[in-house]
């Protein structure tokens, strides 16, 4: 089997070879093929180079369009601070949304429009031309709660849950849109799979979360469904409280970090859920040994049970040593999928 055959057979309730691996790689991707990070999240060739680069010669199951999240705030007007080997940042000081009654006047922005959105989709269909029968596509898009805080700002959109919570639920309903937009274009370019990042919902509570968020990640989520995608979730941070919701989704893949528990997932989401991670990418995956990490990643099979796909618990840090991200990929090749290690 190919990675992209790997990777579906599993999510379509089939017997893969061995697990998959689909490890999240971005400044590990751009310092592997020697591109300067602001390169990579600015030139989509580049970023498919390293991409394709690093699929091949540490034989991971896919390749993905992620770099920062700046993509749809870029569109949308925010301004980005760029750095010659670091991730573009948003600058929340000149918060789009600061004054909350420009969102009345926020047009939404075309992702085919020449932006940085269309920097993405031009990425997925370069992937599809170049390698679209071999590895999984993996297209990225920012879940409501992170896309607000991007627009709004993280400090102020923690405050109008409580001051305006009207507020919030308009401007959830124009970032899910916007989604919704750009993931039909990278599924129209050829995107297998999107990633949806949600950080910001692990800020949260319980209780906002289910009341503000979930709504809108399943009316993103389902609206991609609808058009032929599946979904990898992804949010960062430490997501035990909200784990049911998140199981709820319906999305093909649950991607943990590591602060939440395997074992707790599946038995919150249940036997049929997939599963992805979610090994310390710090302190096991970077700063330890290649027999710690095959036992850590062994470890985290025997948690989540089947389904799984191997993986770290978020980005794969810049200086893991390569012997270590070896270790994670021979503990895939080496297992059996559908039975706890």
């Amino acid at each position: 089997m190919n990675g992209r055959e790997r990777v579906l057979t599993l999510l379509d309730g089939g017997t893969p070879d061995c697990l998959p691996f689909m490890p999240i790689t971005m400044m590990f991707a751009a310092d592997h093929a020697g591109v300067a990070y602001r390169q990579y999240a600015t030139d989509y060739r580049s970023l498919v180079e390293a991409q394709l680069r690093i699929a091949k010669d540490y034989d991971c199951d896919h390749v993905s369009c992620i770099s920062d999240p700046g993509r749809e705030a870029a569109d949308c007007g925010a301004t980005l601070k760029y750095f010659e080997d670091q991730p573009p940042a948003i600058d929340e000081s000149h918060a789009v949304l600061a004054d909350s009654t420009a969102l009345a006047r926020l047009a939404l922005p075309d992702p085919l429009g020449g932006g940085r959105m269309r920097d993405r989709v031009n990425a997925v269909a370069l992937f599809k031309q170049r390698t679209g029968a071999d590895k999984l596509i993996e297209g990225w898009v920012e879940g409501p709660c992170a896309e607000a805080a991007d627009l709004r700002g993280i400090n102020t959109l923690m405050m109008d849950f409580y001051e305006d919570p009207n507020f919030v639920r308009d401007l959830f309903e124009f970032v899910t849109e916007l989604g919704l937009r750009f993931g039909r274009a990278q599924i129209d370019a050829g995107a297998d799979i999107i990633g949806v990042g949600d950080a910001a919902a692990s800020l949260i509570g319980p209780e906002l979360y289910e009341e503000f968020v979930w709504p809108y990640e399943h009316k993103l989520i389902s609206g991609l469904h609808e058009m032929g995608g599946r979904v990898r979730l992804h949010i960062c941070g430490n997501t035990s409280p909200i784990l049911q919701g998140m199981g709820r989704l319906g999305c093909a893949i649950v991607d943990l970090d590591f602060p939440a528990g395997l074992a707790a997932a599946r038995a919150a989401m249940g036997p049929c859920q997939t599963l992805l991670g979610n090994i310390d990418p710090v302190r096991v995956l970077r700063d330890g040994a290649p027999d710690s990490v095959f036992e850590a990643i062994a470890q985290c099979h025997r948690d989540a049970g089947s389904p799984y796909i191997a993986g770290a618990g978020c980005e794969v840090p810049r200086g893991t040593p390569p012997e270590n991200f070896r270790a994670m990929h021979r503990y895939a090749r080496s297992a059996t999928p559908h039975q706890s290690a």
